[in-house]
C-alpha cells in the first residue's frame, strides 16, 4: 500500500458551532465519501482524523458528544484507524506517521473541515516528512473569517500549497 486518504475532522463539532451556518460547503461529506470510496476500491488505506479538545466544556470536548464523523459520512469499515488530536495537524498529537510507515505509504491525499487550517497545516507537515501530498480542495471546507469568503480562503490555500508542499486536484480528477 503505497497511498493513503487522510480525512480531517470531518465532524459534528463542527455542525455544532453557530458558525456552520457560515461554512462554505455543508455538503462536505458528499465529496469526502466519493474519496472514500475510491481510496477503499484501489486498496488504499483510510485514515479517519477527529480534533478533541478534552476538558474543555465546548464542542470539541469528547464529553459534549460532538467528537464524531458527520452522521452521513461513509462509517470506518476494520482495518481503517480512527485518530484523535489535539494539535492543529494530524501528526503531532497522534501516531499517524508511525502507521503510514508501516504501512509503506508514500502518497498521501488530504480533505476536511478547516481548509485553512487543520488540513493546509497536515499537507505543509506531510511535505516536510518526504511524502507526496495532494490537496483535494473540492473536499475541504471552511468558514469565511477575516473579511475572505470561504471560496477565496480556499483559493489562497491552494496558491501557497501548489507546487511548494502539495498537488491540487479535485476529486473527480482522482475518482
Amino acid at each position: 500500500m503505497s497511498r493513503a486518504l487522510i480525512v480531517i475532522d470531518v465532524q459534528e463539532s463542527f455542525r455544532a458551532r453557530p458558525e456552520w451556518d457560515l461554512i462554505g460547503n455543508p455538503k462536505i461529506a458528499e465529496p469526502v465519501n466519493r474519496l472514500v470510496r475510491a481510496a477503499r476500491s484501489k486498496g488504499d488505506l483510510v485514515v479517519w482524523v477527529l480534533h478533541e479538545e478534552e476538558g474543555s466544556g465546548g464542542v470539541f470536548d469528547p464529553a459534549s458528544g460532538h467528537v464524531t464523523l458527520l452522521s452521513e459520512l461513509d462509517q470506518p469499515v476494520a482495518g481503517e484507524p480512527i485518530l484523535r488530536k489535539s494539535a492543529h495537524n494530524a501528526f503531532t498529537t497522534t501516531n499517524l506517521q508511525q502507521r503510514l510507515v508501516e504501512a509503506g505509504v508514500r502518497e498521501l491525499v488530504v480533505c476536511g473541515i478547516r481548509t485553512e487550517q487543520c488540513v493546509e497545516t497536515t499537507a505543509r507537515l506531510a511535505s516536510d516528512l518526504g511524502y507526496q501530498v495532494v490537496f483535494v480542495s473540492d473536499a475541504t471546507t471552511t468558514e469565511g473569517v477575516g473579511g475572505f469568503s470561504p471560496d477565496e480562503i480556499v483559493a489562497r490555500t491552494e496558491a501557497v500549497l501548489r507546487d511548494r508542499f502539495a498537488r491540487i486536484a479535485t476529486v473527480s480528477e482522482l475518482v
